[in-house]
């Protein structure tokens, strides 16, 4: 499956550029020459990488310097899809500073699974096209080259127009404008439940999830936000994806995944990863089951219809 973008290797709004590192050292050396540049040229520097980094970093910055600010993005989870609305808050919060701004934006991969090293990629990518015609700004990806595989390391390359290399700041040599390709998901694990629903089988479809569910100790606030998302994919199956739709369920490696099929199809690739404003009349359903959902992976082509899978950690394995 693939997805379009258009312009971005010229977006306006963002550079987007990667650095390749090996251990703490060349981490500090390449991070604090981007911060040392920024803040000599009057910019503010948004910092939102893993606490172990975050604690390199401000004992090697001397003071407490107003120009780099540190984000914790701890809070947001394991989802990647909420990256994107948060440095689009940020940002806001420091553009009526009237400074430019740069950011430092590294993920933790410690235990991440090959669905959410998927969807980290697909966030990379994204970025290009989420921040064309913002106000511009510069952000580096550190990524430690001896935590992440070769292969993974390519395919994030790809997606990066720019790279710090050596000190200079240059256009990345692996970066592709073309539509993003994906990986096949991997296979239902067996077993699994099968139901399909079409309308009025709302009720019965929660009933299904619940069953799945509660022999794995699921239950009391994340039983019913899991609800609340599984409601929302149904009966969107049900209003745009040709009134019914099938549901598959099953437990693997501690993690409830919900696999909703149906025939309709997603052709915005952001859905779900704009904050809605107060005044929104549309775009909150997939919005809140991000927000509610582990992880969320969504697949849609006009020849395959759409593949949405909800991933809810459990508590009990």
């Amino acid at each position: 499956m693939t997805t379009e973008a258009t312009g971005v290797a010229e977006a306006a709004g963002l550079r987007h550029e990667i650095y390749s590192y090996s251990g703490e050292a060349q981490f500090l050396t390449g991070v604090l020459s981007f911060i040392d540049d920024a803040l000599a040229a009057g910019e503010v520097v948004l910092v939102s990488v893993p606490k172990d980094r975050e604690r390199m970093l401000r004992e090697e910055l001397t003071g407490s310097d107003p120009g780099v600010v540190f984000m914790d993005a701890s809070a947001l989870g394991r989802n990647p899809a909420r990256l994107i609305p948060a440095w689009q808050r940020w940002i806001s919060e420091r553009a009526g500073e009237g400074r430019p701004v740069r950011g430092i934006g590294e993920t933790d991969w410690n235990g991440r699974g090959a669905a959410e090293i998927e969807e980290l990629r697909y966030h990379e990518w994204l970025l290009n096209l989420a921040f064309t015609g913002s106000p511009a700004w510069w952000l580096l990806c550190p990524y430690d080259t001896d935590t992440i595989t070769p292969e993974a390391m390519r395919a994030i390359n790809r997606c990066h127009p720019f790279s710090l290399r050596e000190g200079s700041h240059l256009p990345c040599p692996d970066f592709v404008q073309e539509p993003f390709t994906w990986d096949e998901l991997e296979a239902s694990c067996d077993p699994f439940e099968e139901f399909a629903y079409t309308r009025g089988d709302l009720a019965a479809v929660r009933d299904k999830v619940v069953a799945c569910a509660a022999p794995y100790g699921l239950k009391g606030d994340r039983l019913r936000e899991t609800l609340v998302a599984v409601t929302e994919v149904a009966g969107n199956s049900i209003a745009h994806g040709g009134g019914h739709g099938t549901l598959r369920t099953w437990v693997q490696q501690g993690t409830l995944v919900c696999e909703f099929r149906d025939e309709g199809v997603i052709s915005d690739p952001m859905i779900g990863r704009r904050a809605p404003t107060p005044h929104s009349l549309h775009g909150r359903g997939m919005w809140l089951v991000h927000q509610l959902c582990d992880l969320v992976q969504i697949r849609s082509t006009p020849e395959t219809g759409t593949i949405i899978r909800l991933h809810i950690k459990l508590s009990t394995p």
